[in-house]
């Protein structure tokens, strides 16, 4: 019956294999070009001091865009052109966060951070406050009887056997 079957062909390319690139032909796949963040603070300050950005850090936040946001899309670019590796990336952002901050404060704008917590509205929100808001309300009978489950007791008569069974 298998005679008759031809061999099934194993080079064939992979699917999605025509929408990759080589190994290392991305920025990201080659060596960063800071590798500490002693090199990468600077990089990041001269690129904040141009006044087109400064701008467009102002635009943004005024529109009460989190700065957290901006920090991690900025860092997030530059990983991806290979200016920096993710975990200088991550190290970096309180100096990129606190030099936004710096910019919201010299225009004068109140800016939202993005790190604060509303701990009553989360509550709320949450199922446990929905449902508890019902009961006050009368929406959920709670006067509802519950029975007790019941055990047989037959089944506990007969004696376990087995490798893992307990002895008695």
């Amino acid at each position: 019956m298998y005679q008759d079957k031809t061999e099934p062909s194993f080079d064939a390319p992979v699917a999605g294999m025509g929408m990759t690139h080589e190994v290392g032909a991305r920025p990201w796949q080659q060596p960063a070009q800071y590798a500490t963040i002693d090199e990468v603070a600077p990089f990041y300050i001269s690129q904040m001091q141009d006044e087109s950005f400064t701008q467009q850090a102002i635009n943004l936040l005024e529109t009460k865009m989190p700065v957290t946001m901006i920090a991690n899309a900025m860092q997030t670019m530059n990983v991806m052109n290979g200016v920096h590796s993710v975990d200088v990336g991550v190290l970096t952002l309180p100096i990129i966060m606190e030099y936004l901050m710096l910019i919201a404060d010299t225009a004068g704008i109140d800016y939202v951070i993005g790190t604060e917590r509303n701990i009553e509205a989360e509550l709320e929100e949450s199922d446990i406050q929905v449902a508890l808001q019902k009961i006050e309300e009368g929406k959920i009978n709670t006067d509802v009887e519950q029975e007790e489950p019941t055990l047989d007791t037959e089944e506990e008569d007969i004696m376990s056997t087995g490798l893992m069974a307990r002895r008695s």
